[in-house]
C-alpha cells in the first residue's frame, strides 16, 4: 500500500496551471456557495440512490402482479440501477458540451417521466423500458454531476463534502423505503410511483443549483492545491517524467481548433453586420445560422475533449492503477446491491417478517451507511491518513460481511451483519477523491464516468444473477459467496497493482542513481 499521491504516479497536467504567485483564495472554493452544491448534490442521492435502494419493496409488488420469475423481475431494478452508472462516460460528454446544470435538468425530466409511465405498465417487459432504461438514463444524467460538481468546488475538505453529500443515499434508502411502503399500502404500486414521479421533478431544481465555476475560479483552486503540496516538489516531478513517458494531452490542436472555430463565429457575425441593412427575414435567417455555428463549435470542442480522454495520447487507460481501480469497480458494486434488492426475500424465508417488520434490515444498512461515508471522509481528511488505505479496508470489511451474511439465520445477527455492511460501504464517499487523486480534477467528469459504468455493469448483472441462482437452488447462499469471492478478486487487483508500480519506480530511480 502506499500513503500518499505521489506514489501513484498519476496525473494528467492538472499541476501545471499550478503557479508560485500567491493569489488570495476565491471564497466559493470550500466554502460559500461551494456548501450549496452539497446541498444539491445531497438531495440528488436521497432521490436517486436513495429510491434505487428502496426498489425491493417494488420487487415484490411486482412479482405479486406480473407472476414473473425472480430473476427476470429482478431485471426491472437491475437495469435502473445499471444504466444509472453505465451511461456516464456518455454523460460525460454531455457535460463537455452543455455543462453539468443543463445536463442535470433534462435528467430530471426525463427521470420523472420514467417512474410516472411505469404506472401504467402491462406486463415486466413494459417496465425494462420505461423504468429500467428512461428512468435510469434520467438518473445517470442527474448523478454524475451531483458527484462531478462536489469535486470541483472542494479542495482541502473533499472527502468530508463528498460524504456529506454522498450521505443522501443513506437518509433516502431509509425514507424511500418507508414512502413507498406507505404508499403502496394506501394507494397501489402504480399510483406510488406516479407520485414518486412527481417528487422526482424536484431534481429539476437541484439541477438548476449547481452553478458552473468560472475558469478564474478554476485556476485559483490550482493555485491552492499547489501550495498545499510545495513540499511534495520532487516527487511530483517524478511523477510528471512518468506523465511525458505516457503522453500528454496536446494542447496546441486545441488552440488552433478554437482559432478555426473563433474565424467561423467572426465570419458569421461580420455576415450579420452587413445584413442590417437588408431584411428582418434576412435578420432572422443569419441569427439562427450564428447560433448553429455556436452550438456546433461547442459539440465539436466538448467531444474533442471527450474522445482524448478515452482514446487520446494520455488515454485515462495508460494509467494502470486506474485500470486496476476499474477491474474492481466491476465486481464491487454487486456486493452491495444484492442485499437490498433480495433481502426482503431472505427474510421471508427465514420467517423473521414480524421483526423485520418493526425495524427493516435494510434501515439499518441505510441508517449506518450515513454514519459510515461521514466518519469515513473525516478521517481520509485527516494529514496523517491516506485516503488510499481507509478505502482498501472499508473494501476488506465489507467483503467478509458479504462472504458471511448467509451464515447468520437470527434476526441479531444480520442485523449486526447489516451494520457493518452499513458502515463499511460508506467507502462509496471516497471514490470521486481517489479517483481525483488517480487522474486530477480536469479528467474527473470522465474517469469518474469511467468507474461508475463498471459499477453499473455490475449492478446490472448482480441481483438477476442472484436471483437466477435462486430459482435453481431455491437459496440465496450460493449468490453471496459467489459474488462475494468476485468482489475479492477485484480487492487484490486495487492491492497489487500500486505495490508492483511503487517497486518498478523504486527500481527505476535505483538504477539511475547508479549510472
Amino acid at each position: 500500500m502506499y500513503a500518499s499521491r505521489e506514489d501513484i504516479g498519476y496525473d494528467f497536467g492538472d499541476d501545471s496551471k499550478v503557479g508560485s504567485k500567491p493569489i488570495k483564495p476565491n471564497p466559493n472554493i470550500d466554502g460559500g456557495w461551494a456548501w450549496m452544491i452539497v446541498l444539491s448534490s445531497f438531495l440528488v442521492h436521497i432521490l436517486i440512490m436513495g429510491s434505487q435502494m428502496a426498489l425491493g419493496i417494488l420487487n415484490m409488488e411486482w412479482l405479486e402482479e406480473f407472476n414473473q420469475s425472480r430473476g427476470l423481475t429482478a431485471w426491472v431494478s437491475s437495469l435502473s440501477m445499471g444504466i444509472t452508472l453505465i451511461v456516464g462516460p456518455f454523460i460525460g460528454l454531455f457535460i463537455s458540451m452543455c455543462g453539468c446544470r443543463k445536463t442535470a435538468i433534462i435528467g430530471g425530466i426525463l427521470n420523472a417521466l420514467g417512474w410516472i409511465l411505469s404506472a401504467y405498465a402491462s406486463d415486466v417487459h413494459y417496465l425494462f423500458l420505461t423504468f429500467g432504461v428512461t428512468a435510469g438514463v434520467g438518473s445517470g444524467m442527474v448523478y454524475l454531476p451531483a458527484v462531478v460538481m462536489v469535486g470541483q468546488y472542494f479542495q482541502k475538505r473533499r472527502a468530508l463534502a463528498q460524504g456529506l453529500s454522498t450521505t443522501g443515499t443513506g437518509f433516502g434508502a431509509f425514507l424511500m423505503t418507508a414512502l413507498l411502503k406507505y404508499l403502496c399500502t394506501e394507494f397501489g404500486w402504480r399510483n406510488a410511483m406516479f407520485i414518486q414521479g412527481a417528487i422526482s421533478l424536484n431534481l429539476c431544481v437541484c439541477g438548476a443549483l449547481m452553478r458552473p465555476l468560472s475558469p478564474k475560479d478554476v485556476s485559483e483552486k490550482y493555485v491552492v492545491r499547489g501550495n498545499a503540496e510545495e513540499n511534495q516538489a520532487k516527487a511530483l516531478s517524478h511523477s510528471a517524467e512518468t506523465i511525458k513517458s505516457n503522453g500528454v494531452l496536446s494542447e496546441a490542436p486545441e488552440k488552433k481548433e478554437e482559432a478555426t472555430n473563433e474565424e467561423v463565429l467572426d465570419s458569421v457575425q461580420h455576415i450579420e453586420i452587413g445584413g442590417k441593412s437588408r431584411s428582418g427575414q434576412n435578420m432572422y435567417g443569419l441569427r439562427i445560422l450564428k447560433t448553429v455555428s455556436q452550438l456546433t463549435v461547442t459539440v465539436r470542442k466538448g467531444f474533442a475533449i471527450w474522445y482524448s480522454s478515452y482514446f487520446g495520447a494520455a488515454s485515462l487507460f495508460t494509467n494502470r492503477v486506474f485500470v486496476a481501480f476499474i477491474i474492481w469497480a466491476l465486481f464491487a458494486y454487486s456486493s452491495f446491491v444484492i442485499p437490498f434488492i433480495h433481502l426482503p426475500e431472505i427474510v421471508k424465508q427465514y420467517n423473521l417478517s414480524s421483526q423485520n417488520n418493526i425495524f427493516p434490515l435494510t434501515s439499518i444498512i441505510a441508517i449506518v451507511h450515513i454514519f459510515g461515508k461521514v466518519i469515513l471522509g473525516i478521517i481520509s481528511d485527516l494529514p496523517c491518513i491516506s485516503t488510499w488505505n481507509v478505502f482498501l479496508m472499508a473494501n476488506f470489511t465489507l467483503v467478509t460481511c458479504i462472504l458471511t451474511l448467509p451464515l447468520m439465520q437470527t434476526y441479531a445477527s444480520l442485523a449486526v451483519v447489516c451494520a457493518l455492511i452499513g458502515f463499511s460501504s460508506g467507502y462509496f464517499s471516497l471514490m470521486p477523491v481517489v479517483t481525483e487523486d488517480l487522474v486530477g480534477t480536469k479528467h474527473l467528469a470522465n474517469a469518474y464516468g469511467i468507474i461508475i459504468c463498471a459499477n453499473g455493469i455490475s449492478a446490472l448483472l448482480g441481483p438477476p444473477f442472484a436471483g437466477w441462482i435462486y430459482d435453481i437452488t431455491h437459496k440465496y447462499d450460493f449468490s453471496f459467496y459467489i459474488s462475494g469471492l468476485l468482489y475479492m478478486v477485484g480487492i487484490i487487483f486495487l492491492f497489487i497493482q500500486p505495490c508492483i508500480q511503487k517497486k518498478q519506480r523504486r527500481e527505476k530511480s535505483t538504477v539511475e542513481a547508479q549510472v
